[in-house]
């Protein structure tokens, strides 16, 4: 009896450590794309649509060079597909920050790397974002999607002169 106790403790621990991490994971349908980071998914568990922004990332706004071209990107990856959901924050206006994934392809890096988006350094801190800067810095000297544009701005500079007119 008393080993039996001696087991119980460490296996509460671990338990209480891994359940919530499960919280953070979920699988849905993709059912609607705003723009190239911004997407729509159908959680299959609770089935209520979750408003997903992409972690670490800004594409192109709508109306800026390429924001159509990263909607059209997002939207053939992903639109009707289930992804995986791997939910990273909240922000201010109630989104999901999140990873997501289909078909073993993060979409996130994805867009970096097809030259469709900009690491979005302010909010992009984990150890993941090292190599997403690297796949940038390769479209940026292949002159990749946005990068081939000498006028580019990014998304949250765009935003900024927009609010400021």
């Amino acid at each position: 009896m008393l080993k039996r106790k001696h087991w119980i403790l460490p296996l509460s621990l671990i338990l209480l450590l891994i359940v919530p991490c499960l919280s953070w994971v979920w699988s849905g349908e993709v059912v609607g794309i705003t723009d190239g980071d911004t997407i729509t998914v159908l959680n299959s568990k609770t089935l209520k649509d979750v408003k997903i922004r992409l972690y670490g990332i800004g594409t192109p706004e709508r109306g800026q060079a390429f924001g159509k071209k990263a909607k059209q990107f997002t939207s053939g990856m992903v639109f009707g597909k289930v992804v995986e959901v791997h939910r990273m924050d909240t922000d201010r206006y109630g989104r999901t920050v999140a990873l997501v994934s289909v078909d073993k392809q993060l979409l996130n890096k994805e867009l970096v790397r097809a030259g469709l988006a900009w690491v979005y350094d302010r909010y992009c801190s984990e150890p993941i974002c090292e190599s997403w800067r690297n796949f940038q810095l390769r479209a940026r000297m292949d002159k990749r999607g946005l990068w081939a544009d000498s006028e580019r701005i990014p998304p949250w500079e765009f935003r900024r002169k927009k609010r400021s007119r």
